[in-house]
Order: C-alpha cells, then sequence, then structure tokens
C-alpha cells in the first residue's frame, strides 16, 4: 500500500483573513493519544480528561499524578516507546516529549494519516493549536494566535477572565435547558433575540450571579409568560471603589463598571477608576461635601429610583467599601423598600489599603491585638464612642473623616490616658501617586496636621504600629515629620 507524506511545513500567516480554521472538537468517548509522561504531558492529559476523550499515555516514565489517573482506570498507560501503530483509530495525539527527533517523527506519520495532531511549543510540526481558554462551561471563549504569539493569547485571556462573570456558564445551561421552550414560545427571530438580550442583562442573570438558581429559572419562566408585556426592569448594584489605586478594584467592580448605563459616583471616587467604566455610560457626580444636610442622601435615593425605574443598569460608585460608613445599608433599605433589584461589591476600606501602602500593620503581635474603625465625621459622634475603651494603648484606632476633629480627638484621648508619645500616622491620598504619611507623636496631631496643611481625603491611624511606618513604608514618598526644631518647640506650648 503506498502512502501520500505531507511536507511538513510551517504555517503562513496571511495578510487578511484566518490562517487557522477554529473549531470545537467533540472528543466524548473518542480515543486520543499522549506521548510524554512529565509535567507538560500531565497538564495535557488534564485538559483532555474534561472532554470525556478515552486516553491512552504513552511514557516509559510518567508523573505522580499520571500513575494515579492510570491506577484510577482514569486513563491508559502504554509504559513503552512511541511507535507508529499507536496512531491507529486516534482522532488526534500530543506530542509532549522534549525529544525534538521524536516529536518529529510523531508529527510525520500523524500527517501521512490524516490524524490532528499538536506537538507542544512547536507550530510548525503541529496540525492544529491549543488555544488560550476562558471556561465558563458549557459557554467557551478560545484564543489564538496561530502559534505566533502564544504570551499574547494569555494575555488577553487573562484581560478576559476578568470581564465575564462566573454565572455566565450556570446562565448557558438555564437557557440550553430552555431553548425548545423559547424557541416555541418566540418563533420570530429578532424578538427572540432581544428575549436573549434581556435575560443576560436583566433579573435572570442577576439571580445566579446571586447563586440564586431557582429564582433565576423562575425568572425565566415570567419572562416567557411577559412575552409581548414586557416592562423594563432596572438594577442597581453598590459597588465599593477602593481609595483610589484603580488596581485594588475586585474583578466584580470592574464587571458592574463594564456593563453600567448609569454611574452615581462619590466626590472621593479617582478619576482612574471612573476611566475603567463603559464609554458610553453616564457619570453623574453625587458626591457629598462635609456639612451638607441630609438632602443630599435624599437627592441620591430619587436618582437611583428613577434611573433604575427606566429598565437601566446603575451603578453606586463609592470610595472604599459601601459597608463602612458609607450609608450602604440605608441606600439597599431604601432600594428594597421600592421593590428595585440590588446586589453589592465590597471594596477595599481606607483603613485597609491606606495602613497598607503607609506599611502600617493595623494589627501586630508585639504592638496591637486589635483595631477599632471609628468616624469622626462630626462633633455628634465622637460623643456616641467609648473613650475608657479607646484609650487602652494595646489597640489601633483607624479613624475616618477626622481631620476636621483631630484636636478634640487628640484632647480626649490624652486625658484618659493615653500616652503623649503614641505613634500617629495621618495617611494623606492613600493608594495615589500623591500620597502623603505625616508621622508623629499623639501630642503633636493637631499642630502637624496644620503644619503640613493635610487635606482631605486623609486617614488617621493612632497606635503603636503607626510607628512601623518609619522603616516599613514602600509606596510613595518617605513619612513626614516635624522638624526637630519645630517639634521641640510644638511639644513646649
Amino acid at each position: 500500500m503506498n502512502f501520500r507524506v505531507f511536507p511538513l511545513k510551517a504555517p503562513r500567516i496571511h495578510a487578511a483573513g484566518m490562517s487557522l480554521y477554529p473549531i470545537f472538537a467533540n472528543l466524548n468517548q473518542r480515543p486520543v493519544l499522549v506521548v510524554g509522561g512529565g509535567a507538560v504531558g500531565e497538564r495535557k492529559v488534564a485538559a483532555l480528561r474534561k472532554t470525556g476523550a478515552i486516553i491512552t499515555l504513552v511514557a516509559p516514565q510518567i508523573t505522580a499524578n499520571l500513575r494515579a489517573w492510570a491506577k484510577a482506570g482514569l486513563i491508559r498507560h502504554t509504559a513503552e516507546a512511541f511507535n507508529e501503530s499507536q496512531l491507529d483509530r486516534v482522532w488526534l495525539v500530543v506530542a509532549a516529549t522534549d525529544d525534538r527527533a521524536l516529536n518529529q517523527r510523531i508529527a510525520a506519520e500523524a500527517w501521512r494519516r490524516c490524524v490532528f495532531v499538536n506537538v507542544v511549543d512547536d507550530a510548525a510540526l503541529s496540525s492544529f493549536q491549543v488555544p488560550a481558554l476562558v471556561d465558563r462551561s458549557p459557554l467557551m471563549i478560545a484564543i489564538s494566535t496561530g502559534g505566533a504569539a502564544p504570551v499574547f493569547a494569555r494575555l488577553i485571556r487573562e484581560r478576559i477572565e476578568s470581564l465575564l462573570d462566573s454565572s455566565l456558564g450556570p446562565l448557558t445551561d438555564l437557557v440550553a435547558r430552555y431553548r425548545i421552550r423559547i424557541r416555541t414560545r418566540i418563533p420570530d427571530t429578532a424578538r427572540r433575540r432581544r428575549f436573549f438580550e434581556r435575560l443576560f442583562n436583566g433579573p435572570v442573570a442577576a439571580h445566579l450571579k446571586r447563586a440564586q438558581p431557582l429564582a433565576a429559572a423562575r425568572a425565566l419562566l415570567a419572562a416567557l409568560r411577559d412575552v409581548g408585556n414586557e416592562r423594563a426592569h432596572g438594577s442597581v448594584v453598590l459597588v465599593g471603589a477602593g481609595p483610589g489605586d484603580p488596581g485594588l478594584l475586585t474583578l466584580n467592580a470592574l464587571r458592574a463598571l463594564n456593563e453600567a448605563d448609569v454611574i452615581l459616583h462619590d466626590r472621593l471616587v479617582s478619576a482612574e477608576v471612573l476611566a475603567l467604566a463603559r464609554r458610553d455610560a453616564e457619570l453623574v457626580d453625587v458626591g457629598k461635601q462635609s456639612g451638607a444636610t441630609l438632602t443630599s442622601q435624599e437627592i441620591i435615593h430619587s436618582l437611583l429610583l428613577e434611573h433604575a425605574r427606566q429598565g437601566k443598569r446603575v451603578v453606586r460608585l463609592k470610595g472604599g467599601d459601601p459597608f463602612m460608613f458609607g450609608r450602604g445599608g440605608e441606600e439597599l433599605e431604601f432600594l428594597r423598600a421600592h421593590d428595585i433589584a440590588y446586589e453589592v461589591v465590597p471594596g477595599i476600606t481606607a483603613a485597609m489599603a491606606c495602613a497598607a501602602y503607609a506599611g502600617i500593620p493595623l494589627t501586630h503581635r508585639e504592638h496591637a491585638q486589635s483595631v477599632r474603625f471609628l468616624t469622626a465625621h462630626g462633633k455628634d459622634s465622637l460623643d456616641a464612642l467609648d473613650w475608657q475603651v479607646l484609650a487602652d494603648d494595646s489597640q489601633t484606632l483607624a479613624v475616618y473623616m477626622g481631620l476636621g476633629l483631630l484636636e478634640t480627638l487628640q484632647l480626649r484621648l490624652l486625658e484618659l490616658g493615653r500616652s503623649p508619645n503614641t505613634a500617629f500616622a495621618l495617611i494623606e491620598n492613600g493608594s495615589r501617586p500623591e500620597q502623603r504619611i505625616i508621622r508623629g507623636a499623639l501630642d503633636q496631631l493637631s499642630e502637624l496636621a496644620r503644619l503640613h496643611q493635610v487635606q482631605s481625603p486623609a486617614l488617621l491611624i493612632i497606635g503603636k504600629v503607626a510607628a512601623l511606618s518609619d522603616r516599613l513604608h514602600w509606596f510613595g514618598e518617605a513619612p513626614l515629620f516635624a522638624s526637630p526644631d519645630t517639634a521641640h518647640d510644638l511639644r513646649a506650648a
């Protein structure tokens, strides 16, 4: 019998169009071959196992995991060298050895038999490429550069991973279960497409994001019953923006910003964070200055209600964490009272982030066994505090919104016995490029704040751990102190 030998050539990169034909192969219960039992071979076998393929592994020596899988009957191990007959009746083969001559031989035999072959890290010998994969099973997104720049494919995958919520898999499963019913109820293609868009952006997807599959199924069935009588269903996501560095946003926060139609943001949300929002989103500054009346919060409530009732996806974007002195609870109570769907994406609160960026551990085995988070937004908030407890030197105090009452805070702590030498750190614009750390002793607090003209946003940390910033700081400029002469004058005053 004569066989035609196909020449092995590197794939050509076309100026336009595709050089590779993208397919998703169904390997369930189909035989495949992997040659090579090292770490690379193990990764390839692990990926193939997810497909339900019947895997034969050829290698004299294999890893411990591969041995365990073979012992459990999950794969078949042939502990011998590769020979051509092993390619009989397989759908594809993966060459995962570090022997190029052997890889060339495997590839040549696979090409001769018209069997798809992938030679790891060798596009020229391969007839198919393994893409970088975003897995939201059964939804799969494959990314390939045709072997030209695999690192780019991986980087793009990481970016897409950050944008796609894990609930997309359950959503795809749910739609698949009701697909026939949906097609029967909505035969018109255009109307059916709009229906799927509502599922993707509306209450069904929102329920799945909150891990409520039964509620999602009920919402889908309700949407099917209401076809032709659709009403706008808006929602609100309460999102913590962190202290300013956009790198501190969570993946869920980034997804919410990319899905929002309207973003109601506080004054302290940084421009860099806002720049990550969807380009056509409407940005509304609802920041409240210190001393503003309650009416400001009422206006925010009315805006949330107005936009949500128009069917829009609204993000209420707050600096730090919305549940840490951010009135997030009040806004959820309002939304619930008006039957508006909502969810919450926590943020890194200012005390945690500013302390970390200043090199200050809020607790430390040798210096502080507890930490208290306080707000000094007004005199009434100070009057409600347990000052006897706050005077304990073994704990750290993290004070939000305290610039206007630094002198009162300082005097009360000193009066109740907190040492005048207790360290403090005032962190202005924490985590941002313009971050400043003002360091000193408690009896210098208000004077040093005036000397350095500290401005909002600023977080105050009081306690022994604050002094660690002097040697553990790592972000921005080193901490600022009063000069020796100034410090002496302040103490003598």
